[in-house]
């Protein structure tokens, strides 16, 4: 079976890392049934203080971009949050 993995680090402006990172672990906590979702794991380095780093692994690279498309209006809000947090785009890639 083929899978799709993606580990991404996004940059938060200056103080807003853990707000950042709690509303990761919110769409961590949404994706927990989603059986297509295997990982979703959030951390944090002690020496980048504006750095947050997302590792997901996914069923396939289509299960993945159906979550985005399909997120309900709760994902959805969850996305919206998080972009004026965010200095630049998930600096990520898919695998």
């Amino acid at each position: 079976m083929e899978k799709f993995a993606m580990y991404g680090k996004l940059i938060a402006h200056p103080g807003k890392r853990d707000e950042l990172a709690e509303i990761l672990l919110e769409a961590a906590a949404m994706l927990r049934d989603n059986e297509d979702c295997e990982l979703y794991i959030v951390n944090v380095s002690d020496s980048d203080p504006n750095a947050v780093w997302v590792t997901e692994l996914w069923s396939s690279q289509d299960a993945h971009a159906s979550s985005l498309q399909g997120a309900d209006t709760s994902g959805r809000a969850l996305i919206a949050g998080a972009e004026p947090l965010r200095l630049k785009p998930l600096g990520g890639k898919g695998f």
